[in-house]
């Protein structure tokens, strides 16, 4: 397995600090130049051996705005690739658009019971997940890949690859930083940061 993730450059809602989840917020400047900086960073890596990987990314529009970036980066055409809706963004629910600091005074309740199990804690909202279950539909699309694989996708996805690869225990993955200019190379046993 060969696989190169890219989570989607940043957006106003990254820059506050807001839950985004699957909310559609579009990449803003700084976005857009890490995208556009992460297609020059896999072209030198990939070189003529694009064509062969699969090049897929989660429906969400911030996240193909990076996978267009990208590839034009490459000298690909920005529209060949595919998407794929169980790389969605772990769905906030009710909680999206809001920072921790705002929700600490509306709930403050809720947010401790969020800190004591991040990994497993489900905000208010009919359509709201957990990382757990979004590490179902995450682990369903990693066991569907058959071929090298370019993924632009989110930090929750990004997080639960960590977890369902036994690189990080549930408490790690759902706190671990994920950049927004660099790749992470998933090749065979080992999973590192470029």
């Amino acid at each position: 397995m060969l696989i190169y993730m890219v989570r989607h450059g940043q957006t106003d809602w990254n820059a506050e600090s807001r839950l985004q989840g699957q909310k559609d917020i579009p990449l803003n400047k700084t976005g857009r130049r890490q995208a556009t900086g992460n297609g020059v960073a896999l072209s030198k890596i990939l070189g003529n051996g694009a064509a062969d990987f699969d090049f897929v990314s989660s429906p969400l529009g911030r996240t193909r705005e990076t996978m267009e970036r990208l590839r034009q980066a490459m000298g690909l055409d920005p529209s060949t690739y595919r998407t794929d809706e169980r790389l969605k963004e772990v769905s906030f629910g009710d909680w999206e658009g809001y920072t921790l600091p705002e929700l600490k005074q509306l709930v403050p309740g809720r947010i401790a019971e969020r800190r004591i199990a991040k990994w497993d804690f489900i905000p208010p909202g009919t359509d709201a997940e957990s990382y757990e279950i979004l590490s179902w539909r995450v682990g369903a699309w990693l066991k569907s890949v058959t071929r090298p694989t370019v993924c632009v996708s989110h930090g929750g996805v990004i997080r639960a690859l960590f977890k369902l690869l036994g690189e990080m225990n549930a408490d790690e993955a759902a706190a671990a930083a994920i950049p927004q200019d660099r790749l992470l190379k998933i090749a065979g046993g080992s999973i590192g940061w470029l």
